[in-house]
């Protein structure tokens, strides 16, 4: 027989922020995760709360969409935010982790959690024998959710599931950098007093170095999707390949982009740059911003070895591809991310159409809210899409022709009733969200 409990199934961010979130408010969880005995192609670790892509969890300024979203997640007591926070190194205005001690954190959380019960085993299929004893089951699967357990769910929903690509960018050793031609400083940042600033590693390119670069990658061997796979890139995560074959000079206008920097060999801003993000405390190993890549193991080591001060770049991992699955929210979930068809199974995370590390746990924050509202005979309103959190869960209900994943941005929230200066406009837009996201919080006794 069915009791109050909840089954959540997946212990990535969404899964371990909503079970955390449940037991914190009295509501005993099982949480189901399948590492380490099977593995999907993009993990690597036993841990929890794996970061697979990138350590960025991107900016951390309220004037940028997620930043604004990461107050609010503040607001809300969000573990996530609690552990990123702890366990951050330096990316200038973003917020960055050491991913390993991240997922150790988060792990150390749930394991010490007394209401929650972490069950290492498979879910095979939305019917799978385990999850029979649960009134409620929350799908946090991620956006890698096993051939099974995606076809249930497409069965579930009455319509093929749909899926983009997503690519991770490799992962450079620190000492392996030639540091008498990479240079540390953040766009526009002012040198300190020994000439340098900035959390991030750059390696600047003249125009004779760029073009060598790109005539490289612009002919590289490319890994092949599977033959009955459409690809389709989430844009934005293009692989940098599939951004170079746009124009020779896409790239030098988006991730290579050398605005805002100097090159101290020579004085003057290169042509183009590639910045280098730590990918733990230490600085031992660097993520090669912007350069999600397709390209096949040994062609990512001739083509990046290209960029000025990686020429001998020892190579801690590879960028690669995987496949993201996602459902088309408006169509297939209620307002409070149930399935229409099977009202018993809550969707949270990336699976329901929200990208990003910090979308993908606010998703899964929410679900905890609204269930743990829920077992205690409350009702929680929305939060209004004048703020991040609001907006966010808008697109999910938003029907259009042909629904797309989203980060949180300011095109998700309504426009500003008065007019503002294009310098002005993302502050404004902020100062309101705040305003209205504390008015929200009082009402909604949060």
């Amino acid at each position: 027989m069915a009791t109050d409990t909840v089954a959540v199934v997946g212990a990535g961010l969404a899964g371990c922020e909503c079970a955390l979130r449940l037991a914190r408010s009295g509501v005993p969880v099982t949480l189901f995760e399948q590492k380490p005995a099977a593995m999907s192609p993009a993990h690597r670790s036993p841990d929890l709360a794996e970061l697979v892509c990138s350590n960025s969890l991107r900016s951390n300024e309220p004037t940028s969409g997620v930043g604004l979203l990461k107050e609010e997640m503040r607001d809300l007591r969000s573990v996530f935010m609690e552990v990123a926070d702890a366990t951050a190194v330096p990316a200038g205005k973003a917020l960055a982790v050491d991913r390993a001690l991240f997922s150790r954190r988060m792990t150390e959380r749930v394991e010490a959690e007394p209401g929650v019960a972490l069950v290492r085993r498979r879910i095979r299929a939305l019917d799978d024998p385990a999850l029979e004893p649960f009134e409620t089951v929350v799908l946090a699967a991620g956006p890698l959710a096993s051939e099974g357990l995606s076809q249930s769910l497409a069965e579930a929903v009455g319509a093929r599931h749909l899926y983009f690509y997503d690519a991770i960018a490799p992962i450079v050793a620190g000492d392996s950098v030639d540091m008498g031609i990479a240079f540390r400083g953040s766009r526009y940042a002012v040198p300190d007093a020994d000439g340098t600033s900035g959390d991030y590693l750059n390696c600047p390119m003249t125009r004779e170095e760029y073009q060598a670069f790109y005539n490289a990658l612009i002919v590289a061997e490319k890994v092949p999707a599977r033959e009955f796979e459409k690809e389709s890139h989430f844009e934005g995560c293009m692989p940098i390949e599939a951004l170079a074959e746009r124009g020779e000079k896409t790239l030098t206008f988006g991730p290579l982009k050398p605005v805002g920097f100097t090159d101290p060999r020579t004085g003057r801003r290169p042509w183009a740059l590639v910045q280098l993000r730590a990918e733990d405390r230490n600085g031992s190993m660097y993520n090669l911003v912007g350069c999600q890549t397709k390209l096949t193991y040994p062609e990512q080591e001739r083509v990046f070895r290209r960029i000025p001060g990686l020429e001998g770049a020892e190579f801690v991992r590879f960028g690669s591809m995987h496949r993201n699955t996602y459902v088309n929210a408006p169509q297939v979930l209620a307002d409070d991310l149930r399935l229409r068809a099977l009202p018993r199974v809550v969707l949270a995370g990336q699976i329901t159409g929200v990208e990003g590390y910090v979308e993908s746990a606010a998703c899964g924050l929410w679900a905890g809210i609204l269930l743990a509202a829920r077992h205690a005979g409350a009702v929680v309103p929305p939060p209004p899409p004048e703020t991040a959190l609001g907006a966010l869960l808008a697109h999910l209900r938003t029907p259009v022709k042909k629904f797309q994943p989203s980060n949180v941005h300011f095109g998700l929230m309504p426009e500003l009733p008065e007019r503002a200066g294009k310098k002005e406009r993302k502050a404004v837009y902020s100062r309101r969200a705040r305003d209205v996201f504390a008015a929200w919080r009082r009402q909604a006794g949060m």
